[in-house]
């Protein structure tokens, strides 16, 4: 068997909460078995380490581990719910700055039951931005915000990684879900990227939909796409959506990609009630480790083992969540399906097709100069305020009583919606306004701002946040409210 790495690769490796270390000794075994060239350096992560009290879920040695093979096998892992814990994925992708996931998935009828026997496609999800920099406050009584946060450099790695994903696999179409029929300058921004981008590939087809009718046409003909890059919550939900309708979440892997440090593991969690059982499927964390031999040079060890599992998966030797009287021929564990696979490393499925793992592409993944900085004006401020058993006509007539030079309110929004002026009756108000303070003359300031902020406050309104309403080469930076 020809090996394509010469030398062994560093990596690190975390067996996890529940079962994570069943699958994951599963796994390293049908790797050792394939020949892959590893050198693992362990770590301990999650459960213990928050018990230990450090709410992060990993020791500041481990990061050094991280930094240092720039490579991360890990197994699921249990985050206590509630509390001041974060996620333990979001945290290690944020800090090492791991943009892209990237999770394939493609059904294997009739092996495993499925509606949608022609599904291979791959959602690449930004994995940064959007709601998941977890910016979250409660501002009122009733009200609380999460801020979602787009930018062009993170926008512009991720899409052009996922055309040149595409182009390093030949894939033949990249599509762009968004939301930016609402979201206008957040998902409007991510849109604007990708059409741009989308130029620079013209042996790739492209499309955007919105997202909720793309998603639809996902689940009812899934076979009309083939590549799909989108921002961090819509791939989160989609891609264990994608996954599902191939017959198993259980089944799938993804892979976390970064310039400096990449994360592979299975997408599904500890299940901690099936700990210690030898029940559960390894396929998942088996599929993120595929992805890693991919991305390490060691593909065709990949393509070695890819082609077993599914030789395996053909014969019907299968794991519970998965098997089926009328399909499989024998229920296994996860010591067993691990076994099988090994049996048959060397062969290929007879009926499904057999993968083939390209060499490693370079690709390019370089992020262009932000173009020239736009003239930047400060118009105005967007101050919000709490206030139970408000009215839109009261709190105007107070705040214009002020007479604050230099301003003029001009609109007051209950949760994004016009309330004032000519606000419609039927509208509900929640204790949260946004009163819209626009400049009158042609200078306006930070300074401006704050003593708006102190005459409201010194009217006896509670201002619990800010925003700085700004132009941009004359184009307004911020949104209106509905129905203004």
């Amino acid at each position: 068997m020809a090996v394509v790495a010469e030398k062994k690769t560093p990596i690190t490796v975390a067996y996890g909460d529940g079962i994570g270390p069943e699958i994951m000794d599963a796994t390293l075994r049908v790797l050792h078995e394939a020949g892959a060239l590893l050198d693992i350096e362990q770590i301990e992560i999650g459960e213990s380490i928050y018990n230990r009290g450090l709410q992060s879920g990993i020791e500041p040695q481990s990061w050094e581990s991280l930094r240092r093979t720039k490579v991360f096998l890990k197994a699921p892992i249990t985050t206590p719910q509630g509390g001041g814990f974060k996620s333990l994925n979001v945290t290690v992708r944020k800090t090492l700055g791991m943009y892209a996931n990237v999770r394939p998935c493609a059904s294997l009828h009739p092996y495993v039951a499925t509606k949608n026997p022609n599904m291979n496609l791959v959602i690449v999800r930004e994995n940064e931005e959007d709601v998941y920099g977890g910016i979250e406050h409660r501002q009122t009584q009733d009200v609380v915000q999460c801020l979602k946060l787009i930018s062009r450099p993170g926008s512009e790695r991720v899409i052009r990684y996922a055309f040149e994903y595409a182009r390093a696999h030949t894939r033949k179409k990249v599509t762009c879900f968004t939301k930016d029929n609402i979201m206008k300058m957040t998902d409007g921004l991510f849109h604007k990227i990708f059409d741009e981008l989308a130029k620079e590939y013209p042996d790739i087809e492209n499309e955007h939909w919105i997202v909720d009718i793309g998603s639809a046409k996902m689940v009812d003909t899934p076979e009309a796409f083939d590549v799909l890059v989108m921002p961090n919550l819509y791939g989160d939900v989609l891609s264990d959506v994608a996954a599902q309708m191939t017959g198993s979440v259980g089944l799938a892997g993804s892979a976390n990609i970064g310039d400096h440090c990449s994360m592979f593991e299975a997408i599904h969690g500890s299940a901690p009630r099936r700990a210690g059982q030898n029940l559960a499927n390894p396929s998942g964390l088996l599929h993120g480790a595929l992805l890693m031999l991919s991305h390490i040079g060691q593909g065709e060890i990949a393509e070695r083992v890819h082609n077993a599992w599914l030789r395996t998966i053909e014969d019907g030797v299968h794991t519970y969540d998965i098997y089926d009287e009328h399909i499989s021929k024998q229920k296994v564990g996860t010591r067993e399906f691990a076994d099988a696979v090994i049996a048959r490393l060397g062969q290929e499925p007879q009926h499904l097709h057999a993968v083939r793992y390209a060499k490693r592409a370079e690709m390019r993944l370089d992020v262009q100069p932000a173009p020239s900085r736009p003239r930047k004006e400060h118009v105005g401020v967007d101050l919000f305020i709490d206030l139970p058993g408000g009215n839109p006509d009261a709190i105007a007539a107070r705040i214009n009583a002020l007479a604050i030079p230099g301003v003029k309110l001009t609109v007051i929004a209950n949760r994004g919606t016009k309330v004032w002026p000519n606000g419609d009756p039927d509208t509900f108000w929640s204790d949260h306004w946004s009163c819209r303070f626009e400049r009158t003359g042609d200078q306006f300031s930070t300074k401006d701002a704050v003593h708006i902020v102190s005459a409201l406050d010194a009217a006896g309104f509670d201002v619990v946040k800010s925003e700085g309403l700004y132009t941009f080469d004359g184009t307004r930076g911020f949104s209106l409210a509905q129905g203004q």
